[in-house]
């Protein structure tokens, strides 16, 4: 794992670096490696030494990096992987949720990883969502909240509403904004009952908005 991280540290771009730490409002170190060169590099290293042979592990040791790029890299690793997963592997994507959380990785877990092993083994479901939207950590609530965001016509549209009724009051924008994304993601498929359930409870501006973006 060291090569790959050494690997990726000797293409840093410091011009890039500036620009994507202004934009995470300098919250997290950069290398300066947007997704698409951050993707080759990787493809690269593979080709050369390898794909690493546990995930799991790689991307740990991956998340305890200093720069940002490699929770993107540990991500898209297990992404590639989520299908191959055991259940118990659920606590590692609870925990990298937690790690440094800010939108640009959660989103990824909730919707990619998380939502892919829930389709896998959706016996734990029911136990990890009322764990996370009954917390208080926002990042877990927004978890719960997104994880269907790829479920399309599959998304159970009760369980949604109900997370989404339990942090309708609220004022965390970023708990606000992942209601009036899921809203609107399922609005693809039901518009109609997305409506109705809008104009039925008090959403915040925010939610509404987004939810209602499309419709």
């Amino acid at each position: 794992m060291e090569d790959l991280v050494q690997y990726m540290r000797a293409h840093a771009d410091s011009e890039e670096k500036r620009a994507m730490e202004q934009y995470m409002r300098n919250q997290f170190a950069f290398l300066g490696l947007r997704s698409p060169v951050r993707r080759v590099l990787y493809r690269e290293f593979v080709a050369e030494h390898g794909k690493p042979l546990d995930s799991v592990a790689t991307a740990r040791e991956l998340y305890a990096q200093t720069e940002r790029e490699f929770c993107y890299l540990a991500i898209d690793m297990l992404t590639k992987d989520v299908k191959k997963q055991s259940a118990d592997v659920i606590d590692f994507y609870e925990q990298l949720v937690v790690t440094e959380p800010w939108w640009d990785t959660v989103d990824l877990l909730a919707s990619t990883l998380v939502g892919g092993h829930f389709r896998l083994y959706p016996e734990l479901i029911s136990e990890y969502n009322a764990k996370w939207i009954d917390g208080d950590n926002i990042w877990l609530a927004r978890t719960a909240i997104l994880f269907q965001l790829k479920y399309k016509e599959a998304t159970d549209f009760n369980l949604l509403f109900a997370n989404c009724e339990k942090w309708l009051d609220s004022e965390e924008f970023f708990i606000q904004k992942a209601i009036g994304w899921a809203l609107r993601q399922y609005a693809k498929f039901e518009p109609e009952v997305v409506r109705e359930f809008v104009e039925s409870h008090a959403l915040s501006p925010l939610s509404r908005r987004e939810a209602l973006k499309h419709l």
